[in-house]
C-alpha cells in the first residue's frame, strides 16, 4: 500500500474517534447533566497535559537541530498562541454579546482549537509514515490514545456550551476531519519544509492552555455541589494522568 494511502486511512480512522461522544446518546438528559462537569474537567486536564507533556516538549525536541531557534523562541510562541486565542474569544464574545448567542463562546473556541490540534495530528501521522510504515502505525496509535479522552471531554464542553448532543457530535467530527487535511498536506510539504512544527506546536499549546485556564477551569469553579466538584477535579487529574501515560508509552516504544 502506498504511503499516501496509509496516511489517508490512518487519519480517517483517527477522525472517527470524534464519534466516541455518541455513547452519551444512550444517557438521559438528567444523567448527562450530572456528568457534564466531569467531562469539562477531563477536557481541561487533557488540554493542559497535552500542552505541557506533548506539544511543548515536542517543539523543544524539534528545535535541537536548529541553530536559529532557542528555547526562548519556543516559549514566546506559546505566549503568542495564548494571545491569539484571547483575541479570538474577545471577537466571538463581542459578536455574541451583540447577537445574544445561545451558544457559549468557549464552545466555538474549543472547536477552533480542536480543529488546529487535529490538523497537527494529521501532520504528525504523515511525518511518521514518511519515516516508515511501522513508525507511522505506532504514531497513529499514540495519536488515537490521546484523542479518545480529549474527544470525550470536547463533547462534554460542546454540550455544556449549549449545543444539542447530535449537533455537538457532528461539529466535533467536522473538526476531526482536519486531521485528514493535515495528513495529505503533510505528505507533500514535510519533505520540503521540515521546521514548521517548531512554530505551530507551541502556538497550539498556547491555545490549549488558554482554553483550559480561561474557560474550562472557571466553569468548574461555578459548580457548588461538593460531590460534583470532587468528581470534576478527579477527572481533571485523570486527564493529565492519561496524557502522562501516553507519554510514558511513547518513551517505552522508542
Amino acid at each position: 500500500m502506498s504511503t499516501i494511502l496509509w496516511i489517508f486511512l490512518a487519519t480517517f480512522l483517527v477522525s472517527l474517534i470524534a464519534f466516541v461522544g455518541a455513547l452519551s446518546l444512550a444517557l438521559s438528559p438528567k444523567t448527562l447533566k450530572k456528568i457534564l462537569m466531569a467531562l469539562v474537567g477531563l477536557a481541561a486536564g487533557t488540554l493542559i497535559g497535552g500542552a505541557f507533556l506533548h506539544l511543548i516538549p515536542e517543539a523543544l525536541h524539534e528545535m535541537e537541530d536548529m541553530a536559529n531557534v532557542s528555547h526562548d523562541n519556543v516559549m514566546l510562541m506559546v505566549i503568542v498562541g495564548f494571545v491569539i486565542f484571547f483575541i479570538l474569544e474577545k471577537v466571538l464574545w463581542r459578536h455574541c454579546h451583540e447577537k445574544d448567542c445561545k451558544i457559549h463562546t468557549f464552545a466555538y473556541l474549543n472547536l477552533f482549537g480542536d480543529g488546529i490540534h487535529n490538523f497537527l495530528d494529521g501532520l504528525i501521522i504523515a511525518a511518521g509514515f514518511l519515516a516508515g510504515t511501522e513508525i507511522g502505525i505506532i504514531t497513529t496509535l499514540a495519536v488515537a490514545l490521546h484523542e479518545i479522552p480529549q474527544e470525550i471531554g470536547d463533547f462534554g464542553v460542546l454540550v455544556h456550551g449549549g449545543l444539542a448532543r447530535k449537533k455537538a457530535l457532528m461539529y466535533n467530527f467536522a473538526t476531526a476531519v482536519t486531521a485528514i487535511a493535515g495528513g495529505i498536506l503533510g505528505y507533500f510539504l514535510i519533505p520540503r519544509v521540515g521546521d514548521f512544527q517548531v512554530y505551530i506546536l507551541p502556538i497550539a499549546a498556547g491555545g490549549f492552555l488558554y482554553i483550559a485556564a480561561a474557560d474550562l477551569i472557571p466553569e468548574l469553579h461555578k459548580e457548588k455541589r461538593t460531590s460534583r466538584t470532587v468528581l470534576a477535579f478527579g477527572m481533571f487529574m485523570v486527564g493529565i494522568g492519561l496524557m502522562w501515560g501516553v507519554k510514558l508509552l511513547l518513551h517505552g516504544v522508542h
